[in-house]
């Protein structure tokens, strides 16, 4: 199997609105989460919660976080956080806007590792189709 690139690498952050970390302690530690409101991103295909992952001292580390609220639509869960429900956990490049504009407020960024990149897996170069080449080139154009 020939493995392609074709993304950057991933980066889950916690972020919460100015507000939030008003109201309620600053996390110092992942496990501080289980302890303050969390706005949770539901796999309706798994039926349960997406897992909070974190890294400590080179060992990974995944939090349940508890809340009043789960959606399972990524963007509903990031209008939660603006609207100051509570701590969430998403992507760097959503979060980044709103970071940027000081609407959402990054906590625990020492914890939030970066994961691989995506990956195209198909089985030969050889005899690749033109069709196939072309959206190979396209996937990685953004990289």
């Amino acid at each position: 199997m020939i493995s392609a690139r074709i993304g950057k690498e991933l980066r889950y952050i916690v972020v919460a609105a100015p507000e939030v970390v008003e109201k309620y302690p600053v996390p110092r530690h992942p496990h501080d989460l289980a302890q303050l409101p969390c706005v949770n991103f539901r796999l309706q295909s798994a039926n349960r919660n997406f897992p909070w992952e974190f890294r400590e001292d080179g060992h990974d580390l995944r939090v349940k976080v508890e809340g009043q609220l789960a959606f399972n639509n990524i963007l509903l869960v990031l209008d939660a956080a603006l609207a100051g429900f509570g701590y969430a956990y998403m992507s760097v490049d959503l979060a980044n806007p709103h970071l940027q504009a000081g609407r959402l407020l990054k906590v625990l960024d020492e914890y939030c590792p970066f994961f691989d990149p995506f990956h195209l897996y198909y089985p030969s170069r050889r005899q690749a189709s033109p069709a196939f080449r072309a959206v190979l080139e396209a996937l990685r154009k953004n990289i």
